[in-house]
C-alpha cells in the first residue's frame, strides 16, 4: 500500500510538471521568431534567456545531488541560470550575439527534459532522493511552481512586446458586467493566523513558514478592487501632481520617470485606452486598475484611507465571523472558473464584480484572481524563517524594505498558488505587474 501511495504521488508530480511545461511552451509560442532577442522591459533579460532558464533551473536543482546525473552542458547551465547581469546597478548591456541561437536553446531544453524524465520515470521513493535535507517531492514542487511563476511574470514582459511581434491565440469572450456599487465591508476584531507549520504536509516556499498569529483590530475594507473609473477620478483630480500624496522616494521616482498614468493606459485623441496583451480597447471602467505600489499608495492617501496590511487582507479573504479560516474565500471547494479569474483561463482582467460566487465569508468579492493586490506590508521573514539551502536567495535577497507583499493572484496565476499562505512580492516602483489594490479604514465605524 505504501509503495502504491508513493508511486501515486510521483505520478501526480510528474503530470503536474508536464502540464507546467505545456503552459510555458504555449507562452513562448505567441512570440514571433524575429522577436526572440527582444527585451520588452529594459530591466529584464532578452526573451531568449527565459527560453533556456526554466530548464536550466530544473537541471541545476535536480540533476546531481537528487538524481545522480552528470553535467552535459555546463556553459548553458550557467548562462541560463543567471544570464548576463547588469553592471553597477545599471540596465543590461548584453547584445543578441552574446546569446545562443534559438535552435541551440531549443536543443538544450529538449536534452534536459529527456535526461530528467528518463531518470524520474525510474524513481520508486521520493524520500530516498534528497538534496540539502529536502525530499524529491519538495524539489519537484519547487520546479513546478518556479516554472508557473515565470509563466505569469513572462506574461508581464510579453505584454510590453509590440502587437505585431506576437501571435494572437484564440481568446475567450469578455465577461459582461453589471454596475459596480462600491461599498466597504466591516471586518470585526479577531486573532488572525498566517503561515505554514513545519510539520505541514502542504508544500510551501521558505517565506511561508512559520505559522504564527496575532490579534487584529476591527477595520473596513473595500468590497471590490479599485477600478479604472475610480483611478481616473484620482487622475482628473490632479493625483499625480499632488506632492502631498506621495512619499519622498515615490515622488522622486515619479518625477524622474515622468510617470503620469498607469503603464497599461495609453491616450489617443484625448481618449484613454487600455493596452491588453493583444490589442488596445476603450478603457474598461469596471476592470481593476493595474498600478505600482507607489501609485496605489497615492490613491489610498487621496481617498483618505490606506492599503491593507498583509494580516488585514488575509482575514478579509480567508477569515469567518466565528474566527475560523477557510481554504479559499468561498470555502473548501477547489478553484474553478465560476469562482474567479485565475488559472490561465484568460489573458485579461474581468469586471471587479464578475465573480460573486467567489465572495468571502464577510462579503468581500474578487480576492483571488483578476489581479494581485498590493498590501502596505514590506516583504520580510515570518518568525522562524529559514531559507531553503538549495535556493537561499529566493526570499532573503528581497528582505530590503523596498519590496511589498502582494496577495490574491491574477488571471495568469496557476491554481496551486492560490493557497492562503502563498506570498508574492514586487518592488514599489514596478509598474508592469498585474497588480491592483483595495483600500481599508482602520476603524469599523
Amino acid at each position: 500500500m505504501l509503495t502504491a501511495q508513493r508511486e501515486s504521488v510521483v505520478g501526480m508530480l510528474l503530470e503536474r510538471l508536464s502540464e507546467a511545461r505545456r503552459q510555458s511552451d504555449a507562452l513562448f509560442e505567441i512570440v514571433r521568431q524575429d522577436a526572440i532577442y527582444d527585451r520588452p522591459i529594459p530591466e529584464r533579460h532578452r526573451i531568449i534567456f527565459y527560453v533556456g532558464h526554466l530548464e536550466a533551473f530544473d537541471w541545476n536543482l535536480l540533476h546531481e545531488n537528487a538524481l545522480g546525473l552528470s553535467n552535459f552542458h555546463s556553459k548553458f547551465d550557467r548562462l541560463f541560470a543567471f544570464g548576463i547581469d547588469p553592471v553597477g546597478g545599471g540596465l543590461p548591456a548584453d547584445q543578441p550575439s552574446d546569446w545562443p541561437s534559438p535552435a541551440d536553446a531549443s536543443n538544450y531544453v529538449g536534452a534536459v527534459r529527456n535526461l530528467l524524465d528518463q531518470r524520474l520515470a525510474r524513481i520508486d521513493s521520493l524520500d530516498r532522493h534528497r538534496r540539502d535535507g529536502f525530499s524529491l517531492d519538495t524539489l519537484l514542487n519547487v520546479a513546478i511552481e518556479h516554472r508557473l511563476m515565470h509563466v505569469e511574470t513572462l506574461a508581464y514582459m510579453l505584454h510590453q512586446l509590440p502587437f505585431g511581434k506576437k501571435i494572437r491565440p484564440p481568446l475567450p469572450r469578455h465577461t459582461v458586467s453589471s454596475p459596480v456599487e462600491h461599498t466597504m465591508i466591516k471586518i470585526p476584531s479577531a486573532p488572525v493566523c498566517l503561515g505554514l507549520a513545519r510539520e505541514s504536509a502542504t508544500f510551501g516556499w521558505d517565506n511561508e513558514f512559520e505559522v504564527h498569529s496575532q490579534c487584529l483590530p476591527a477595520f473596513q475594507i473595500d468590497r471590490y478592487m479599485v477600478t479604472n473609473q475610480q483611478f481616473l477620478d484620482f487622475m482628473e483630480d490632479g493625483g499625480y501632481e499632488n506632492r502631498s500624496l506621495w512619499s519622498d522616494w515615490d515622488w522622486e521616482w515619479k518625477s524622474a520617470g515622468d510617470i503620469s498614468s498607469p503603464v497599461f493606459w495609453v491616450k489617443h485623441d484625448g481618449q484613454w485606452m487600455c493596452r491588453t496583451m493583444f490589442d488596445e480597447t476603450s478603457l474598461p471602467l469596471d476592470w481593476p486598475v493595474y498600478v505600482s505600489h507607489a501609485e496605489a499608495s497615492a490613491f489610498a492617501r487621496w481617498s483618505g484611507r490606506a492599503l491593507p496590511t498583509e494580516e488585514q487582507w488575509h482575514r478579509a479573504a480567508y477569515g469567518t465571523p466565528d474566527g475560523s479560516l477557510r481554504s479559499y474565500p468561498w470555502g473548501s471547494e477547489a478553484p474553478s472558473a465560476q469562482r474567479g479569474n485565475f488559472d490561465l483561463h484568460s489573458w485579461d482582467p474581468a469586471p471587479v464584480n464578475a465573480h460573486p460566487q467567489g465572495t468571502s465569508a464577510f462579503g468581500v468579492e474578487g480576492m483571488l484572481g483578476n489581479g494581485w493586490e498590493w498590501t502596505s506590508t514590506a516583504f520580510g521573514p515570518y518568525p522562524g524563517f529559514e531559507p531553503f539551502p538549495f535556493y537561499r536567495g529566493y526570499s532573503a535577497d528581497f528582505f530590503d524594505g523596498k519590496h511589498f507583499v502582494m496577495k490574491g493572484g491574477s488571471a495568469r496565476t496557476a491554481a496551486c498558488m492560490l493557497r492562503p499562505t502563498f506570498r508574492n512580492w514586487f518592488q514599489s516602483h514596478y509598474q508592469y505587474v498585474y497588480a491592483g489594490f483595495r483600500c481599508v479604514n482602520s476603524s469599523e465605524e
